[in-house]
């Protein structure tokens, strides 16, 4: 199991675009300042022993040894003991319509992107609980077992997209009885299942799905997705949107939030509804609830030891930045020999 112990010195990298900037306005001022000196090709004769590609060379072997030092601040490190551990919590399903209507932008940047987005938020903020994924369409599949390794979570999240289901519509009842079955057999009433969609296109019976859930002490939960107005669905070929989705007859096709059939299946499953907005698509207001369930023990295998691997970056690194300490600005006449910087091999005149 590989990890960073450190992730949030990752936006270190953000610095590279700064570095990057402050170097090309160097290089804009020293050819301006130059200028000023007077006629370029006469300055360079003046200083014959001046290199022009050693400063470019320096500024790219600095910022790799940079890139290095993140890392090692990140700190890498390799599990090396897989124990069983106990652990007390509740089991949450989440099924995410994947839907083509899910491309609509009533709730930005798109209904599936904002949705995956505020699932992760979600992962971030449970202890100890089990979460699984399921994706639905005009079927239902499971996208991850439920488990607690949230960081495979997050990975499978990232991999979900309307193209993960080759079957259109929006079976939410088919949806409902997979987690029944993924919930497994136990009895508790540590169970929930959190259902994001649109809620457009009923292709079974999701209300009685739900009532069964309820009878096997699964609480159904569900997010509306959209807007009730409506908006068309747009299509996007390499990133650059070609028009709008349109059904047989060429008319554009417009997708609505089906605010009512949700309520009713939440209502059926004894949970709660949640119209998303922009600036919240609801799983917030919904986690006060999950934190209520019994939380029941289980046992999970996890990396209890990890051992820093943070050294084989940090020597790569040392080395870049002595390579880049010997290397002067000015011409190496031995080097200049062997043309290593491209540059001319003309002799120096005095």
């Amino acid at each position: 199991m590989f990890r960073f112990e450190h992730t949030y010195f990752a936006y270190g990298f953000l610095l590279l675009i700064l570095f990057v900037v402050l170097y090309l306005v160097y290089v804009f001022q020293k050819k301006r300042l130059i200028k000023l000196l007077g006629d370029p090709s006469l300055v360079e004769r003046l200083m014959p022993l001046k290199s022009k590609n050693k400063p470019l060379f320096k500024f790219i072997i600095t910022q790799l040894a940079f890139i290095l030092l993140v890392l090692v601040l990140m700190n890498p490190q390799i599990g090396s003991r897989l124990q069983e551990v106990k652990r007390e919590g509740a089991d949450i399903i989440i099924a995410l319509d994947v839907s083509n209507s899910m491309k609509a932008e009533d709730i930005q940047p798109n209904r599936l992107t904002r949705s995956k987005q505020a699932i992760e938020k979600l992962i971030d903020k449970l202890e100890g609980d089990r979460i699984g994924l399921i994706v639905f369409a005009g079927e239902a599949f499971v996208q991850l077992p439920i488990t607690t390794d949230y960081a495979a979570a997050k990975l499978f999240l990232q991999n979900i997209d309307t193209d993960i289901v080759p079957t259109q519509g929006t079976a939410v009842g088919a949806a409902i009885d997979l987690a029944i079955e993924s919930f497994g057999d136990d009895v508790g009433k540590n169970r929930a299942l959190i259902i994001l969609t649109d809620g457009e296109n009923h292709e079974d019976d999701a209300i009685a799905s739900a009532k069964t859930a309820v009878e096997k002490n699964i609480i159904v939960h569900t997010i509306g997705i959209g807007s009730v107005n409506g908006t068309p669905i747009p299509v996007y070929k390499n990133n650059i949107q070609t028009g709008f989705k349109k059904d047989k007859d060429g008319n554009t096709v417009i997708t609505k939030l089906n605010e009512v059939a949700l309520q009713e299946i939440s209502a059926a499953g004894n949970g709660s509804y949640v119209r998303a907005t922009n600036s919240d698509v609801g799983l917030n207001s919904l986690l006060n609830q999950l934190r209520e369930l019994d939380k029941k023990q289980f046992e999970s295998k996890m990396y209890t030891d990890y051992d820093d691997k943070f050294q084989y970056f940090a020597l790569p690194a040392l080395l870049l930045l002595l390579i880049e300490f010997l290397i002067g600005e000015r011409k190496s006449l031995w080097i200049k020999k062997l043309n290593l910087f491209g540059e001319n091999n003309k002799e120096i005149k005095n």
